[in-house]
């Protein structure tokens, strides 16, 4: 008899882990309140970062922790009122980000790193959404020699490590790639082997047509109402109540709230983060993804315009939008790039969900039969969605996860 199983939550991570289940032989159901992409994975810088190894830290500089304790930032932003609630957060990732503990954990996480692009490249194939991807990789750009030959060093250490490739910009080759883009600049790096998407939703909608067309099917419903139920799980959808043997909990920053109702108790902290498109003026182009490295924001030429994203801003999920990142960002990037005018009605928003250890959480969970998770995968969920989905399908079904999951385990948080 086929085993029916749930992932709820239909962004990248769980529209991916859905496609994996259901080619395994599992009858499954996605669940959401909204369409699936509609939340977290609608508003990243579209690149699937397969030179992002090393996650991202929290600084360890006191010269640099005072700079950001001005809360002038585009990079970084926080809400004052609620910065009592999060320190506990804060004070693990700094711990975690200190330069030993830091290297043991991007050892740890490079091998999901390693394997996003092929992971990706399955499923895009799959679901013949290779016109909205672009592999040339992407830029940053720096405005200082002493960055651009730290940010240098790293890539080389990286190259040799784990086999990520990079080009050396100088000045002239910037001007020569972005000809429409101005600024006294020291210099680059391109990053060869990322991808890039020109529409992150578009992806993620075409993943779910193709769960949909290999007899996956998609409803509405409620996570808060999931419960154990005899030997399985059971959840009010809109279509009435659906049971399953197996359930996964791929609800990003909502993730926290609902596990602690089945008595877990994980310090997912939340980067929320916003985006704007704009127009170019004139004949203006921008050729490449590019991330001006100094100021914290980064510049996306997607199908809907260019796409400006600002760095993390440290807020409560449920706490009033404040885009103050946002103005800073434009009013910087309109120096370098001639901007046209705003496309959206207002910015997107979205919240990034974070583990203070940067690491996702991906397994078993481990007080629960037939429940599992996958959440926690901070700036790269739309990387990490397919190969996490792979590894979470694999174990669900008695297989071996074709890499370690060993670090990533629930258990670390919940033992």
């Amino acid at each position: 008899m086929t085993k029916n199983a749930i992932v709820l939550g239909a962004g990248i991570v769980g529209v991916s882990t859905a496609i994996h289940l259901q080619r395994r032989g599992r009858q499954v159901t996605l669940i959401d309140r909204k369409d699936p992409g509609n939340e977290t994975s609608f508003g990243n810088a579209g690149l699937i970062q397969r030179e992002g190894v090393a996650p991202y830290g929290f600084p360890q500089q006191l010269g640099l922790l005072l700079r950001y304790a001005l809360n002038n930032r585009i990079d970084a932003h926080y809400h004052l009122r609620t910065l009592p609630s999060q320190i506990a957060f804060l004070a693990r990732y700094w711990w975690n980000s200190n330069a030993r503990r830091h290297a043991i954990i991007t050892r740890a996480y490079a091998p999901l790193i390693e394997n996003s692009i092929a992971e990706h490249k399955d499923l895009i194939e799959a679901s013949q959404a290779e016109g909205l991807i672009r592999k040339d990789g992407w830029i940053k750009i720096f405005r200082t020699e002493a960055k651009r030959d730290g940010a240098l060093a790293e890539a080389a250490l990286w190259q040799n490590e784990f086999g990520v490739e990079y080009d050396s910009l100088t000045p002239a080759d910037i001007a020569h790639i972005e000809p429409h883009m101005t600024g006294d600049f020291a210099g680059g790096i391109r990053w060869r082997d990322p991808w890039s998407v020109l529409d992150p939703h578009a992806l993620t909608s075409a993943y779910r047509r193709y769960f949909e067309s290999i007899g996956g099917r998609f409803v509405t419903g409620d996570a808060a109402s999931l419960g154990p139920f005899g030997s399985g799980w059971k959840i009010m959808t809109a279509e009435g109540p659906l049971e399953a043997e197996d359930t996964v909990m791929a609800l990003g920053p909502w993730a926290a709230v609902a596990t602690r109702r089945l008595g877990y108790s994980f310090p997912l902290g939340v980067k929320r983060g916003y985006h704007m498109h704009y127009a170019a003026e004139g004949n203006a182009v921008l050729n490449n993804w590019t991330l001006d490295a100094e100021r914290g924001y980064l510049l996306a030429p997607m199908r809907r315009g260019i796409r400006l994203t600002t760095g993390a801003e440290f807020a409560t999920l449920d706490a009033p939008r404040t885009p103050v990142q946002l103005d800073r960002a434009e009013a910087v990037a309109r120096t370098i790039f001639p901007l046209g005018g705003r496309l959206d009605p207002e910015p997107w928003m979205g919240a990034r969900p974070c583990t203070p250890d940067m690491m996702p959480v991906i397994g078993k969970a481990p007080r629960h039969q037939g429940l599992w998770f996958a959440f926690g995968h901070a700036h790269h969920g739309l990387t990490l969605g397919p190969v996490t989905g792979r590894v979470l399908a694999e174990l669900i079904t008695g297989e071996t996860p074709f890499i370690d999951i060993a670090a990533y385990s629930p258990q670390r948080f919940n033992p």
